[in-house]
């Protein structure tokens, strides 16, 4: 029941007589519709009438739905929390009637995996329903899980420029976009090397982004950057977050891939950096995580070196290479 005041019942009726007022509200009590809260005393009129009432709501019926909830959908869907919630089923009751359809009629389709988006449109015809939209609460509500439903999530595609398709080759993943450009206008101009190393592929990491598409490597690459004669190697920041890039991907894929540093990118950036009185500092909030097998590739002198440099709160961006080192050696 919801409280009201005496004035908010009368809102509508407030320039009538105070008699058809006393009528009104003794209409609506003996119709049922109200209550009288009898602590808030009475108005001081005669004949009196309190000052507050309850509202009482009439109870919605879902009887229907009750008995479409337990006859009318597959044993697949568990009805229990609708039962439990009608006023739940009447809001999703097309969403859940389109999935008890497809149940029904077109289960068939389970056989063969879609993407997530293209299961959704399938089932609801809406793409987005089940990543954007009601989708995953409903199905919750209906006792299934999205691997029920024999979909995929979907990356962002590898970036990658082919040099070369021969095998084997050196793929080299870049953690910034920069390098990749550049690198790339190096072998366009019919380089074969990058720092005395060949270097067939070119692939864009995208910071941590290389974690998430790297997933789809063996389902999406080409046959020939999936030879398993291939090398497969690292290039990112010296800071933190770049080494810890890199450890993160390697130990995720070790199974499948063996990924080491690119070191003679390292070294040169080393190197470079030689000269450099006032390196930038370090950002903030990077995840200082970092477990040492970056540095396991490295001799002893130069993984100091890497580690003097993190601990001053100092790194190098891959960006302090250019097209003019990638010749030298």
């Amino acid at each position: 029941m919801k409280r009201i005041s005496l004035e908010g019942l009368l809102h509508s009726r407030q320039d009538d007589p105070y008699e058809q007022q006393h009528h009104y509200i003794m209409g609506l009590l003996e119709e049922g519709k109200i209550k009288p809260l009898k602590a808030s005393g009475t108005n001081g009129k005669k004949p009196a009438l309190y000052r507050e009432y309850w509202v009482v709501e009439k109870k919605k019926d879902y009887s229907l739905l009750t008995e479409e909830l337990k006859y009318g959908l597959l044993p697949l869907i568990s009805v229990d929390y609708y039962l439990s919630h009608p006023e739940s089923y009447e809001q999703d009751r097309a969403w859940v009637l389109m999935l008890n359809d497809y149940l029904k009629n077109h289960r068939q389709l389970l056989s063969h995996q879609e993407s997530i988006n293209e299961r959704s449109f399938e089932i609801w015809n809406r793409e987005k329903f089940l990543t954007r939209e009601q989708g995953k609460r409903i199905l919750k509500r209906c006792g299934l899980t999205l691997e029920f439903f024999n979909i995929y999530g979907t990356t962002e595609p590898l970036a990658y420029y082919s040099h070369t398709r021969e095998v084997p080759q050196n793929l080299l993943i870049l953690e910034n976009k920069d390098p990749f450009y550049s690198m790339r206008r190096h072998l366009l101009k019919g380089c074969h090397t990058i720092l005395g190393v060949p270097v067939g592929t070119l692939i864009y990491g995208a910071g941590k982004g290389i974690l998430r598409s790297f997933q789809d490597f063996d389902l999406c690459a080409e046959p020939y950057m999936k030879d398993p004669r291939n090398t497969i190697c690292y290039f990112g920041d010296l800071d933190y977050e770049g080494i810890g890039i890199y450890e993160n991907l390697a130990e995720t894929f070790r199974e499948q891939w063996k990924i080491i540093p690119f070191l003679p990118a390292y070294e040169a950036m080393l190197s470079k950096a030689g000269e450099i009185t006032n390196l930038p500092d370090t950002k903030e909030l990077q995840n200082r995580n970092i477990k040492g097998l970056f540095f396991s590739y490295f001799e002893k002198n130069q993984a100091a070196a890497i580690r003097e440099l993190l601990e001053s709160g100092k790194y190098i961006p891959q960006e302090i290479l250019n097209i003019t080192d990638f010749e030298h050696r």
